[in-house]
């Protein structure tokens, strides 16, 4: 029995290495395929990003062809939102612990699924609710593709290029989706807008299949499900406290109910992530500047372009009269910047530091508002300031995407990517609904005291008279109802009450811009800033510091079964 020990040891060491060097070969062969990689995982955000755009332009076409009343209208939109946005951090928590790329295949199939169902939706509650489940299935598809993407771009100069492009994916989605959106509905039906997901899903579910490797788990502790539920009410709350605010009020007793259960189940959140052995999370990353400040550059960059749409497009199609296509058409020049200069401000932040770059972006972000704040004016020429201002915009947006997401995906272990990637995007999404909100908000409080001054002299019902100052939709429509020769000057009162309301919203997203470059200043490494390198081994957990003159330095870490403590960025 003794003389079969050895070769019973022998065997399971030959076994260890073989398997070992299972693994080994599988990592070279996806290292050796990942820039083909990169297009699939861009193909998935794409198609997340540009169904919470899309569906826009196909609201007048949904109100008269379901009845949709305008909160049903409102929710038809948000409610994709708040699915997405609340559910974020527990999809990319379960990519990591059961999976990435199972769970964004899956993701992808259900989204599929729900597209068609919402296609097929003959009343408003049952587009709301596949537009929700919609939403559910893009929170496990768009932290897996971003947690993929830095897990197989291993070198830094490669990821931030990677990040660079697949940041411009988002940019090209955000134009595609009302010109698409657009073309589809002057032609088909509204449900043509969600079918057309179906074959992006189809081609990218059997290119990821091909492509992207199923390598082993990289954690197998207990799953936090009690994060993932706290998580998941707090954001949703938090996010639904955004979007009804200016609706319900913003001291409104719901509104203030939503945040005030927001920031208790938040904080229990944070709580009982210090001291849960495998957390969702460790929010002790948020300790780290470089992992906060490009969560709170990324959440200001979306803050304001989100608010920027929402009052450009009504401009494009209230003032200057183009129609849904022509809308469209005229935000392209913003996406062909963004899809050039991203991967480029990319490379440019391996550079000069990710600091300069980004506080560079938000001020850039912060001259387009303004510029689009001054002329915004009915007899505006498209050929001049309204480019300049989304070229400004562009730019900045550009130099904040790939650089602000290298800064919170690299700040942990490779088994939290997932949850970190939950946390980038969910900021986006957070500043994204705030800035809609924020802005309509401010608007309104410009518009409406105009238009309510302006009509309140004409012989004009009080329920249309009402209506008038709520939106500029309504306020031209009670115009065409006024006598013929007033109509011209009622109209100048219009548009002139828009660029009112406009500007001052504008110049409060400029100053937001501003505060978020000051921020970012503060917070990002500047060049040759020391790195954070968080190397997962095992079920341990281990940090150095490169970059510095001493060499690379080993930092202790209090106990290996704990997540380590981490250490910020040293400014330059």
């Amino acid at each position: 029995m003794a003389d079969l020990l050895p070769d019973l040891a022998a065997s399971a060491s030959a076994s260890a290495s073989a398997s070992a060097s299972a693994e080994q070969s599988q990592l070279a062969a996806h290292q050796a395929r990942r820039w083909w990689i990169l297009p699939v995982l861009c193909l998935s955000v794409f198609l997340v990003v540009v169904d919470n755009t899309i569906v826009n332009v196909a609201l007048p076409t949904l109100n008269r062809h379901l009845g949709a009343s305008i909160s049903s209208l409102q929710w038809i939109v948000d409610i994709y939102s708040l699915a997405f946005a609340g559910l974020l951090l527990a999809g990319g928590g379960i990519g990591d612990r059961l999976g990435r790329k199972g769970t964004m295949q899956v993701g992808l199939v259900f989204f599929g699924v729900f597209s068609v169902a919402a296609a097929a939706a003959h009343t408003t509650g049952s587009l709301i609710a596949a537009r929700a489940l919609m939403g559910v299935s893009a929170a496990f598809i768009f932290p897996a593709s971003l947690a993929i993407l830095t897990s197989i771009f291993t070198d830094p100069s490669e990821r931030q290029k990677a990040l660079g492009i697949w940041g411009a994916t988002s940019g090209i989605a955000v134009a595609f989706g009302p010109i698409v959106g657009g073309a589809l509905l002057e032609h088909f039906w509204y449900g043509s807008i969600f079918l057309v997901n179906v074959p992006i899903v189809i081609v990218t579910l059997i290119a990821g299949q091909i492509l992207i490797p199923r390598l082993s788990r990289l954690a197998a502790h207990q799953f936090d499900v009690r994060g993932v539920l706290i998580s998941t009410l707090g954001v949703s709350a938090l996010v639904l406290a955004i979007i009804q605010g200016p609706q319900w009020g913003w001291a409104a007793p719901a509104t203030l109910g939503c945040f005030a259960a927001a920031a208790v189940l938040l904080t229990v959140f944070t709580l009982l992530e210090l001291r849960t052995e495998w957390p969702l999370l460790d929010v002790r990353v948020f300790k780290i500047p470089r992992f906060t400040g490009g969560a709170v550059s990324i959440s200001v960059a979306f803050f304001c372009l989100f608010g920027f749409i929402f009052l450009i497009t009504q401009y494009f199609q209230f003032v200057k009269g183009y129609s849904t296509l022509s809308a469209g058409v005229h935000t392209l020049p913003f996406a062909v910047v963004a899809a050039v200069f991203t991967p480029i401000a990319a490379v440019v932040a391996l550079r000069v530091g990710t600091r300069l770059v980004v506080s560079l972006g938000l001020l850039l972000m912060g001259a387009g508002l303004v510029v689009a704040a001054f002329n915004s004016s009915e007899d505006t020429t498209y050929w001049g300031p309204l480019i300049l201002a989304m070229v400004l915009l562009a730019l900045g947006l550009s130099s904040i995407t790939a650089p602000t997401a290298e800064a919170v995906m690299g700040s942990v272990a490779d088994d939290q990517r997932g949850a970190a990637a939950g946390v980038n995007n969910t900021t986006r999404e957070l500043g994204g609904t705030l800035g809609v909100a924020v802005f309509g908000s401010i608007f309104a409080s410009a518009y409406g005291p105009k238009i309510i001054n302006a009509f309140r002299s004409l012989p004009i019902p009080a329920g249309p008279k009402a209506e008038a100052h709520q939106s500029v939709a309504a306020g031209l429509a009670v115009v065409g109802h006024a006598p013929r020769a007033v109509r011209p000057a009622l109209d100048s009162t219009v548009f002139s009450a828009f660029h009112s309301g406009l500007e001052i919203a504008c110049i409060a997203g400029a100053g937001v811009a501003v505060l978020g470059a000051i921020a970012a200043f503060k917070l990002l490494p500047g060049r040759g800033a020391p790195e954070v390198v968080v190397e997962t081994r095992g079920e341990a957990v281990s940090e150095s510091v490169r970059g510095s003159t001493t060499g690379p330095e080993s930092l202790p870490v209090t106990d290996p079964d704990r997540y380590p403590v981490y250490v910020p960025y040293v400014s330059a």
